[in-house]
């Protein structure tokens, strides 16, 4: 038996004894997850996805999934205030994601969900050329997090799991026309609570 049918074969096992309840599951197999758990990023689908251990072992990087899924890192990097205007993109709490084809995308949280936006991948590359850091970033999994909301400066290299829990919780607690003060506590204490990790 090859390794990849013997990890499969575990897949399936793991599957079938998954219970069926609220808790979360891995988005390939069905088999239930830890609170810490892996993710990997679809690139058909451009969505996260849940993963089991053995799920993100298989699937990623070029494993069965032939490339169509990417392990989604764990680093986070504080960095010193980054001149993001220069990409203008007019927001002061977004996201910045380089994609593997070049391009860059900027999202940013709403009511409705995350707002996005093409940006000048000319303007990216000097501004990558001033930031080390953002040179490099892994394409499609990790993100440049910005706050320039109400007074804070927080600039972070972070895993694009971590921009999407920031959009769910801005919906989650976005009230009225201007989101209240409700949502803006939330996303103080969002990052608040980041940590670097590498």
């Amino acid at each position: 038996m090859t390794a990849h049918g013997a990890l499969a074969r575990v897949i399936r096992s793991a599957a079938d004894r998954a219970v069926r309840d609220d808790s979360e599951v891995c988005e390939l197999c069905a088999a239930r997850v830890s609170a810490e758990h892996a993710h990997l990023y679809d690139t058909g689908a451009a969505e996260v996805r849940c993963a089991c251990r053995p799920c993100s072992v298989l699937f990623a990087d070029g494993g069965a999934g032939e490339g169509r899924y990417r392990l989604v890192p764990r680093r986070r990097l504080r960095l010193p205030p980054v001149d993001t205007g220069v990409l203008g993109v007019p927001v002061g709490l977004v996201f910045f994601v380089p994609r593997s084809d070049g391009t860059v995308t900027a999202q940013g949280p709403s009511p409705a969900g995350a707002m996005r936006w093409e940006v000048d991948a000319a303007a990216w590359q000097r501004l990558a050329a001033t930031v080390p850091q953002l040179a490099a970033m892994t394409p499609d999994v990790e993100a440049l997090l910005v706050n320039t909301v109400r007074g804070v400066d927080a600039h972070w290299i972070v895993p694009v799991d971590d921009c999407y829990r920031m959009i769910a919780l801005v919906r989650r607690e976005w009230q009225g026309l201007s989101g209240g003060g409700r949502v803006w506590s939330a996303v103080e204490q969002f990052f608040g609570e980041l940590t670097e990790r590498s």
